[in-house]
């Protein structure tokens, strides 16, 4: 089977690109963990996050919002020691503010999942590729503007663009990739989540 280049040879690798990677979610603690994942990720290799990705999930209470929440500076410390996650002050403390903001969008638009799919581009299918892949959109652009305004950090627009290519908001398998049908069909069954009413917001897309 072939599959995009990315993904190379790496058993877990392959795994993450085959079950994971571009397949739609909809639910609020992967939405979140995956946001902060990719913020640690920011001058290191995905394969190394996801390698210590169990011990994040350890660490930071499976990545349950209101459990991260809660967290304190003395949690910070016991991080900042602990060899199996990446331990970068900035991006642990980023974490847990990142939680109480989500807490936020989540009491706003009833769900973060709500939140997110907003900002779904055209629900078409994106044009095939063979292999250039954009490092961010207009969409991650809006996105990304969008979340430090509500005082999220490490949310730049290339991380914003990588996370909707993992959640499946867009379908970045190249046109060889034996993944790229498979979550197409996923992505044109998906019910979108919606905005609460309190939010006033049904939009499917913020504005930039």
């Amino acid at each position: 089977m072939e599959r995009c280049t990315w993904a190379g040879s790496d058993p877990e690798y392959i795994r993450y690109h085959d079950e994971e990677w571009g397949r739609p979610v909809t639910d609020d603690n992967r939405l979140f963990e995956k946001l902060c994942l990719e913020g640690f990720q920011s001058g290191l290799s995905w394969l190394t996050i996801l390698r210590k990705r169990p011990q994040f999930r350890k660490q930071f209470r499976g990545f349950d919002i209101k459990n991260v929440a809660t967290m304190t500076e003395a949690d910070v410390e016991v991080l900042l020691q602990d060899a199996g996650i990446v331990r970068h002050g900035g991006k642990i403390r980023s974490t847990i503010n990142n939680a109480s903001r989500t807490l936020e969008i989540q009491q706003e638009f009833g769900s973060l999942a709500a939140y997110i799919w907003r900002f779904e581009p055209d629900r078409s299918p994106q044009p095939q590729h063979s292999g250039t892949i954009l490092s961010e959109t207009e969409a991650s652009r809006a996105l990304s503007k969008d979340l430090r305004k509500r005082d999220f950090s490490f949310v730049g627009p290339t991380t914003c663009h990588a996370f909707m290519q993992a959640m499946g908001l867009v379908n970045d398998h190249t046109t060889a990739c034996f993944c790229r049908a498979e979550c197409e069909t996923e992505r044109q069954g998906l019910k979108r989540p919606t905005p609460s009413v309190a939010s006033g917001d049904t939009s499917p897309m913020a504005s930039p």
